[in-house]
C-alpha cells in the first residue's frame, strides 16, 4: 500500500491579505516533509471560481514548485478539466511535458470533466457536452504528447492544424493517465479506456443490469510507459 497527499487548497472565510500566501507556503512545507517520510504522491486539483472550497486554479505551477523541493514525491494533477473551453489540448500537453521534464519523470497525468455549475457555467459549457468534450480533448492532448509532429485534428470540439507540439515528456510514451471519478459509470469508463480511476470512496461490485458490454478504443498507452535515459 502506498500513501499520498491530496490538496484542494481550501480556504474558509474570513480571509486576510496573507491567507492565500500562507495556504500555499504551508502546503509546500508539508510536501517537503512528506517526501522525507516516504509518502508516494501529492495530488493537486484544478478548480475555478470555487472560493473557499478550492483556491487551486493552476496546479502545474504549484507542483513545479514542489518538484524543486522534493526528490521522490510523484506529482499528480488531479481533476484537471480536459474539456477544451477550460484547457486547450495542446496547452495541456505542453504543461504536462514541461512539468515531467522539470521533475525528472514524476508526473501523474490526472484528468476530469468538471461537474459544478460555477465552473461549467463560467466557461459557458453545456453540461450535456462535457463527457464528449473530455474524451475528444484528452485524445488530442495525448496525441500532442506523442506524435512528432502532431498531424492535426478536426472534431466537434477541437480543431487544430498540424504542428510539432514541444517539449515532449520525460516518461515515454507519456505519463500515466487518470480520470477523476465521482460515479460508478465513470469508473467503468476509465476501465474501458485503460486509464486509472481517481475516486474519493470505495464502491461495492455490482453485476451489470444487461449482458451487453461496450468496447472502446483505449485512450492511453499507460502499460507501455518507459522513462527516458
Amino acid at each position: 500500500m502506498r500513501f499520498g497527499l491530496f490538496y484542494e487548497h481550501q480556504l474558509p472565510r474570513p480571509w486576510s491579505e496573507q491567507s492565500e500566501y500562507e495556504l500555499l507556503q504551508n502546503a509546500l512545507q508539508q510536501c517537503e516533509l512528506a517526501d522525507s517520510l516516504g509518502i508516494a504522491t501529492v495530488w493537486e486539483v484544478e478548480h475555478h471560481f470555487l472560493e473557499e472550497y478550492s483556491h487551486s486554479s493552476a496546479p502545474e505551477v504549484f507542483l513545479a514548485a514542489v518538484s524543486q523541493r522534493t526528490k521522490n514525491l510523484r506529482l499528480g494533477q488531479r481533476d484537471r478539466p480536459d474539456t477544451p473551453p477550460f484547457n486547450h489540448p495542446a496547452r495541456i500537453a505542453e504543461r504536462v511535458a514541461t512539468l515531467d521534464l522539470i521533475s525528472g519523470g514524476r508526473v501523474e497525468f490526472g484528468t476530469g470533466e468538471s461537474s459544478s455549475e460555477a465552473e461549467l457555467g463560467g466557461y459557458l459549457i453545456n453540461p450535456d457536452d462535457k463527457r464528449a468534450m473530455w474524451e475528444e480533448g484528452l485524445r488530442v492532448a495525448l496525441r500532442c504528447l506523442t506524435e512528432e509532429p502532431f498531424t492535426g485534428h478536426a472534431g466537434p470540439f477541437v480543431t487544430m492544424p498540424p504542428r510539432n507540439v514541444v517539449p515532449k515528456p520525460f516518461q515515454k510514451p507519456h505519463p500515466p493517465v487518470w480520470v477523476a471519478c465521482s460515479r460508478r459509470d465513470t469508473i467503468h469508463l476509465a476501465a474501458q479506456h485503460g486509464i486509472g480511476a481517481l475516486t474519493f470512496r470505495s464502491s461495492t461490485p455490482r453485476r451489470p443490469s444487461t449482458g451487453s458490454v461496450t468496447t472502446r478504443r483505449p485512450l492511453s498507452r499507460n502499460a507501455s510507459n518507459r522513462r527516458r535515459g
